[in-house]
């Protein structure tokens, strides 16, 4: 398929265009059959059922977005409703019960998650939490209702006996981000934190708290579960998983710290910005984050790993996307955690991160 960008937009100013030879191909273990099957694309779905019990599904769509739903006995619980699978998502359940939507969880606020939640009409009940329900009610969409029922810590939603429990344990991915646990199924949803198989899309998954979302990574773990849905991409996850992926993550924080040291002390600055005018101090500061995000990024992609791999033969999109992280990780690092000191009165002073 053609469009009238080609398959770039380029501009002196941006990005420079991926090459897929200059990257490692995902492994294996991110490509699942279902993805070589044509039905998978005509019928926009694939469904599997997860954990224990036999009423917990997943449905994932060619978009790369995924989402769960219960079958209770006295009605269908939905969890999110992203627009890339809509409507498909009610053929996905239609698949395997005729009983009636009854209630939709939202896990958090973002639209490319509940964007499509208006298709289940207005006698669905919607749980959230009340941030969610403050975030809508301020930045209203037709497509997104605003939830009937919310809570602030913890709420065990109990639809025909069958029990799931919803906790918030602060902002991450984005405030109102909750967990959403099955304990009879072992099935836990938490959306926006691990995509399992990947390295999670550019920049933490866009996360506004990365010190949050890193301890997500903990609290996943505190769970007792057995299959693990985290909205992308291709595959729901395994203990394993949330694992193999928060090891990542801690080696591009360490790396970061170590660059931010390195780098980031009112000597090495200077070096950044030495021969140029003040009117092009900018240029410099570009320069400097850019080059913090280099090393972390080499770093990060030629180490030899707890299993003897490097990254990129371990999760899918390692190459392409761990110098956006590295970014961030850096950059919010220096700034939600210690600067090591402050500078003191003139000129003088220990070692502080700037």
């Amino acid at each position: 398929m053609s469009n009238k960008f080609g398959d770039f937009y380029p501009t002196k100013w941006g990005f420079s265009k991926a090459v897929a030879a200059e990257h490692a191909p995902s492994p294996k273990q991110f490509m699942p059959e279902y993805l070589n099957d044509p039905s998978f694309y005509e019928k926009g779905y694939h469904l599997e059922n997860v954990g224990d019990g036999g009423n917990f599904y997943w449905v994932t769509s060619p978009a790369g977005y995924d989402a769960g739903f219960v079958v209770t006995g006295s009605g269908v619980v939905v969890i999110d409703a992203p627009p890339g699978l809509g409507e498909n998502l009610q053929s996905a359940i239609r698949s395997v019960t005729r009983e009636p939507v009854t209630h939709l969880i939202y896990s958090h606020w973002h639209s490319d998650h509940i964007g499509a939640a208006s298709q289940f009409g207005p006698d669905v009940k919607i749980v959230a939490h009340d941030i969610t329900r403050e975030l809508l009610t301020r930045f209203p969409d037709k497509y997104r209702p605003l939830p009937t029922d919310t809570f602030t810590t913890d709420e065990t939603l109990d639809v025909g006996g069958t029990k799931l429990e919803l906790s918030y344990k602060g902002a991450d991915h984005c405030p109102g981000n909750i967990y959403i646990y099955g304990p009879e199924q072992k099935v836990l949803t938490k959306i926006d934190i691990v995509s399992p198989g990947s390295v999670t899309f550019m920049h933490c998954d866009v996360s506004e708290n990365i010190s949050g979302f890193y301890q997500a990574h903990d609290d996943i773990l505190s769970y007792d579960f057995k299959a693990l849905i985290g909205g992308h991409i291709s595959r729901w996850g395994t203990r394993e998983d949330v694992e193999i992926v928060r090891e990542y993550w801690h080696d591009v924080l360490a790396f970061s710290q170590e660059a931010l040291k390195e780098m980031s002390n009112p000597e090495a600055m200077q070096g950044f910005v030495v021969g140029l005018g003040r009117e092009y101090q900018m240029v410099g500061a570009e320069n400097w984050i850019n080059s913090i995000a280099n090393y972390v990024t080499e770093r990060t992609l030629t180490k030899t790993t707890s299993n003897g791999q490097t990254w990129p033969e371990r999760l899918a999109g390692a190459t392409v996307f761990t110098k956006y992280h590295a970014w961030t990780v850096a950059e919010t690092t220096r700034t939600e955690r210690t600067h090591h000191g402050y500078q003191a009165e003139g000129n003088g002073g220990p070692f502080y991160i700037a």
